[in-house]
């Protein structure tokens, strides 16, 4: 497995709980504003951080974290990501896996092996700019099989949208809103201007406090459960 970096401690990427946090190399699609460019972009990757070391490392600190955020990149690339998560959960530790949904069947196959404990999606936008968003060839078509997925899953989750003003209008926040169900957690996580993927995005902006505000109200008045994560 490629192992990017690796954070010891985090008090927020879990909900609830004290996490580490596993950033895997690699990704299949090219968000121009994605905030981890050397994870992506491969004329930028670093050295690889051994699994073995990262065991070790979760091993030594049981008892005083609780869980291991998997994150990236795209995690589900990692072809030996299972047996990784396996060790993980057998050390006694909690799995968060954040993921883009492209890849159904891996997301599945964890989720019935009972290998991941909470599940964090991100949906770009509305289907119909899927491949504008990610200036990537996407099938939208399994990303509406892994929300089904981890609708049906009895997991914890949410689904989350980072938003760049010149790229999301309101409007298309609620045509995201409407894939998920009534009951889900949908966090809207403002764009914070720095380090992208695309140099022309660096300077990018999201929506004032108060415009989320207004947003967040039109969608819990539809029913929505909405959160707008100021920490992106």
């Amino acid at each position: 497995m490629k192992v990017g970096g690796f954070q010891k401690v985090s008090l927020i990427d879990y909900p609830g709980k004290l996490s580490a946090i596993l950033f895997t190399q690699g990704c299949n699609l090219r968000c121009p504003y994605c905030h981890n460019p050397e994870l992506v972009d491969p004329d930028r990757y670093g050295p690889l951080i051994g699994q073995e070391e990262i065991l070790a490392f979760l091993e030594k600190r049981k008892g005083k974290l609780d869980a291991l955020t998997v994150t990236g990149g795209e995690p589900l690339l990692q072809k030996d990501l299972a047996g990784f998560l396996d060790s993980v959960k057998k050390i006694g530790y909690l799995v968060k896996l954040d993921t883009n949904g492209t890849f159904p069947d891996e997301l599945d196959a964890l989720s019935r092996e009972g290998l991941i404990d909470y599940i964090a999606m991100d949906i770009k936008g509305p289907l119909k700019a899927y491949e504008t968003i990610t200036a990537s060839k996407v099938d939208t078509a399994k990303i509406l099989r892994s929300i089904e997925i981890i609708r049906s899953s009895g997991l914890r989750h949410e689904f989350r949208t980072t938003v760049v003003r010149t790229q999301l209008t309101p409007r298309d926040l609620t045509a995201v809103a409407g894939l998920i169900g009534k009951g889900d957690l949908y966090v809207l996580q403002p764009f914070i201007p720095g380090k992208t993927l695309k140099d022309a995005f660096a300077s990018e902006g999201s929506y004032s406090p108060e415009e989320f505000s207004r947003i967040r109200a039109a969608l819990s008045g539809k029913g929505q459960n909405v959160q707008v994560r100021l920490s992106a």
